[in-house]
């Protein structure tokens, strides 16, 4: 397969070749979660790939607990449906905790992890609580404990949801964290085997390699599980003669199938989904939109690959997107990421009274 061919895959799993009207749920099982770690992108990642969507459409689902906001792939938050959240956590805890151990490393010497979840959840069982009020009780309990290795243990290794609010986009910046046993009623499936997961990677990113898989995860080892499950997945290779699996009744669109151009959410898992991001972005723009202190800027696509990064502002009842191009942009792509542009910023900013949009 090619690397347009890849590219087209990727955007069908993506709903981004065209907008479909599914469920919220559907969408989001559809497209593996998405990446929440702020509270706005992933209403924008669904205005981007549904038609009709309402943000007050996702909130509902929040509130109505079918969606939660947790942390999973890669130690950071996502948006996931409620049944994918408790059906792959266990499943995820190994990666979360080789993550812990990479961050807070030799802070983790001290810590008594039995005791101090044993702490966590029974203070977080009498109610959500926020984290700053979490490491607090933590120091008290444990007052030569170090607070902030404490409470990353707690995040990692406790299930836990983001309570919603009553808000724009959800959530605020301090939230509230429920036990998800009590949140969603029942407890994450205690099987910690990784092949639904992988599944759902595949259906949402696929064709892709061992290492795609494990970048997304979190997870490593994944080479027997992969081989274990070939007989039921399609197998290919790549430009570079590299194995790429997939399920064989996915998506794989001709390379030659046009792609409109799309506003991406800052943060989306459309780049952060493989190991090698070329399909998606071409390594001279990847140090553009991915910062040193790990920022994912929001991007715009251009006949399927990332062509440069936007920023909306608000100055009283004026909202302006600025549309950063990275190389030279034909008159009609402009014309039709104005035309996008402007319902972008209707979706994001609905009470500005004048909208502008600005190519720098």
């Amino acid at each position: 397969m090619t690397v347009r061919d890849l590219n087209r895959a990727l955007l069908a799993r993506q709903l981004l070749l065209a907008r479909h009207p599914l469920s919220l749920a559907q969408a989001i099982a559809r497209l593996g979660g998405l990446q929440a770690q702020q509270p706005r992108p992933p209403f924008v990642g669904l205005w981007s790939r549904l038609e009709p969507f309402e943000r007050d459409a996702l909130t509902r689902l929040l509130h109505e607990r079918k969606v939660v906001r947790a942390t999973a792939m890669r130690g950071t938050l996502h948006l996931l449906t409620a049944e994918d959240y408790l059906g792959h956590r266990a499943a995820l805890q190994p990666g979360l905790t080789r993550g812990m151990e990479a961050i807070l490393r030799e802070r983790t010497a001290g810590l008594d992890l039995p005791a101090v979840l044993r702490v966590a959840r029974a203070f977080l069982a009498a109610q959500p609580r926020t984290f700053t009020a979490l490491r607090a009780h933590l120091l008290q309990e444990f007052p030569a404990g170090d607070e902030r290795a404490m409470g990353y243990a707690v995040r990692t290794h406790l299930p836990l949801v983001v309570c919603p609010e009553e808000r724009d986009w959800a959530f605020g910046a301090d939230g509230e964290f429920a036990l998800a046993d009590t949140w969603l009623g029942c407890p994450p499936t205690p099987s910690v085997a990784p092949h639904a997961l992988v599944r759902r990677y595949l259906a949402a990113f696929g064709p892709a390699t061992a290492a795609d898989f494990q970048t997304w995860s979190g997870l490593t080892g994944v080479a027997p599980v992969l081989a274990e499950m070939r007989p039921e997945l399609a197998v290919f290779r790549d430009e570079r003669r590299r194995e790429l699996f997939d399920l064989p009744e996915a998506p794989r669109p001709s390379g030659e199938v046009p792609a409109p151009v799309r506003f991406i959410a800052d943060f989306d898992n459309l780049i952060l989904g493989h190991a090698d991001r070329s399909r998606i972005i071409t390594d001279e723009f990847r140090s553009r939109v991915v910062t040193k202190n790990l920022l994912v800027l929001p991007t715009f696509l251009v006949d399927g690959l990332v062509a440069g990064i936007w920023k909306i502002t608000r100055q009283r009842a004026l909202a302006k997107l600025l549309i950063t191009p990275f190389s030279r942009l034909s008159s009609a792509h402009k014309s039709e990421l104005s035309e996008e542009g402007r319902r972008l910023l209707a979706f994001v900013e609905p009470d500005a009274e004048k909208g502008r949009i600005e190519f720098a």
